[in-house]
């Protein structure tokens, strides 16, 4: 005989099913297997829970069947437990109670890695590259960056004390904040490139995001923006109500923006443009990457297929799924895909396979017999697949072997704390440069360092040292390896130099944040920032702009 809770286990679940039976065509039929299977699932639960020869957490153990049985899915169908609420609604609302700031882990040190402009981290004095030891008093030293956001999250208005480890100052510091409300704009930047185009970086598509690309146009306007590039690089997405905001400041009032369909047909709905736009004329470039994915797509999809702008950079991830939150026991949720969305032009953006993606996060080639074609309102042909392909495709920058090392291994970003440390104040983002005086310095600081490192080439002579012997040859091409390996072994020294202008921009880029913080950042860039110069290039050629538009 089952037990009491094995029934009520049974029951509840199947109490969340009821909205969906009736889709099936022998409901009765599908009613029995759900029954059939979560009776299954309870029994197991139950003899695992009782007869496993270690202690099981059951916590633990549910939330692992429950997240590989959502996984089988889609990858953003996801169970959110009771303790992981707060971080699904700081992702999603883009506000917490903190002191304003972004910590990582380098080199297996907890450092300060961004203060958040006008917030507690900022006002109080914390810099870039300070190091946390203790959070409280609590020693964080062995704690992850994870552990360490939770302690300085909490309510607004409470204290919270931090021992700091600074660069050039011989003992720890304490340094006491009170918390507040932090919202991370979803708009960190917007400025000008030239004297006649301006540039809106937009991060995040959380609550806001459409009235502060608005208000940001209509700043740069004023400050002489005759043409505009939207940056949407790297945006994950967000919500969908705010693509919808975020399109209605380029397009007409009342002009379709998104649809979604779904199983669930009392939901599915088409999003228009509710508000008069900002702008419908002035020229516009979006910058797309294959991270920009959801919110971000919907938008540059929507300027794509109304020939509203030119779209530059990379193909976009291809998230073309809708989710909703639904309410679970105990205060948990479940965010699950409800739907599909369609931009104006009718196509779906979502990805033919999401599950098999290349390294850097992009779709994978999609065979043109699995594409459709679909016209934008000019009458260009535009494709489904997988994400949104931009007019003007730029090649993806690759940063030297060296350039990666230094990186990697925080030489660079060492190096800028030690200057912030010896000189108080620079000239302005664009005054200042690493002159070759300076850059000799770095080459002489970097003299005791290790930073090592593999090319390209030299991997594949390693990859053919070690099929050669595997196939038991080696010994007969070996004179041949080691010259090839002779002729093309990298020279550090000469690295340093052929390679000293793109290092040099990575040293500004994170010198000038040490003093101008994200600003800075965004415009030191500029200069070696590929899809901009193309975005500019563009925008400053009135007929090529208006070719792309008309599809020639």
């Amino acid at each position: 005989m089952k037990s009491a809770i094995q029934k009520a286990f049974v029951l509840v679940l199947l109490s969340g099913f009821s909205l969906g039976l009736f889709s099936y065509t022998d409901p009765g039929e599908r009613y029995f297997a759900i029954v059939k299977n979560l009776d299954i699932f309870a029994t197991l639960f139950k003899e695992v829970n009782t007869y496993y020869v270690d202690e099981v957490n059951p916590n633990e153990l549910m939330k692992v069947g429950i997240d590989a049985m959502l996984a089988s899915l889609d990858p953003y169908t996801n169970y959110i437990p009771e303790d992981q609420i707060e971080d699904f609604r700081t992702m999603t609302t883009g506000q917490y109670g903190g002191i304003g700031a972004i910590i990582g882990n380098r080199n297996g040190v907890n450092t300060v890695l961004m203060p958040y402009k006008g917030f507690p981290a900022h006002e109080q004095g914390l810099r870039i590259g300070d190091v946390i030891e203790k959070v409280d008093g609590i020693n964080v030293k062995e704690k992850s960056t994870e552990d360490i956001s939770k302690l300085l999250k909490g309510q607004a208005n409470t204290d919270i004390t931090l021992t700091i480890r600074r660069y050039g100052v011989e003992k720890p510091m304490q340094v006491k904040f009170k918390r507040e409300h932090i919202r991370v704009e979803n708009v960190p930047y917007s400025g000008m490139i030239t004297q006649d185009i301006g540039l809106i970086k937009l991060s995040d598509f959380t609550p806001g995001a459409g009235n502060e690309v608005r208000k940001a146009l209509e700043k740069l306007k004023e400050e002489g923006a005759e043409k505009i590039v939207l940056d949407l690089r790297d945006n994950p997405g967000g919500l969908l109500s705010e693509a919808v905001n975020v399109s209605n400041v380029f397009i007409p009032k009342g002009s379709e923006v998104v649809s979604t369909k779904g199983k669930v047909v009392q939901w599915n709905k088409t999003y228009h443009a509710l508000d008069k736009p900002a702008d419908t004329e002035i020229p516009l470039v979006v910058l797309t990457s294959s991270r920009s994915a959801s919110a971000a797509e919907i938008v540059a999809g929507v300027i794509q297929d109304y020939d509203r702008g030119v779209l530059v950079g990379s193909r976009t991830f291809g998230k073309g799924l809708v989710q909703a939150t639904r309410p679970l026991t105990y205060n948990s949720q479940l965010k699950v895909t409800t739907a599909k969305y369609y931009i104006p032009s009718g196509r779906c953006i979502q990805a033919i396979d999401y599950s098999h993606r290349n390294e850097d996060g992009s779709v994978g080639k999609v065979a043109d017999s699995l594409k459709v074609q679909f016209l934008t309102k000019r009458g260009r042909p535009v494709y489904d697949g997988g994400g949104i392909n931009p007019d003007i495709e730029v090649d993806k920058g690759v940063l030297a072997p060296i350039s990666v090392s230094l990186l990697s291994k925080g030489f660079i970003f060492d190096y800028a704390t030690e200057y912030q440390f010896k000189n108080q104040e620079i000239p302005g983002v664009k005054e200042f440069e690493v002159t070759g005086q300076e850059y000799a310095k770095f080459i002489n600081w970097l003299a005791d360092k290790e930073y090592d490192y593999t090319t390209e080439v030299e991997e594949k002579i390693n990859e053919l040292e070690e099929s050669a012997k595997k196939e038991k040859s080696y010994d007969n091409i070996r004179p041949q390896i080691e010259a090839l390996r002779n002729n093309f072994a990298h020279n550090k020294k000469e690295d340093l130099k052929e390679f000293g202008d793109e290092i040099k921009a990575l040293l500004k880029q994170e010198i000038v944040s040490r003093y101008f913080l994200q600003d800075g950042l965004m415009q030191a860039s500029f200069e070696h920032d590929e899809n901009i110069k193309e975005a500019v290039e563009v925008l400053n050629a009135p007929q090529d702009y208006a070719a792309y538009l008309q599809g020639k």
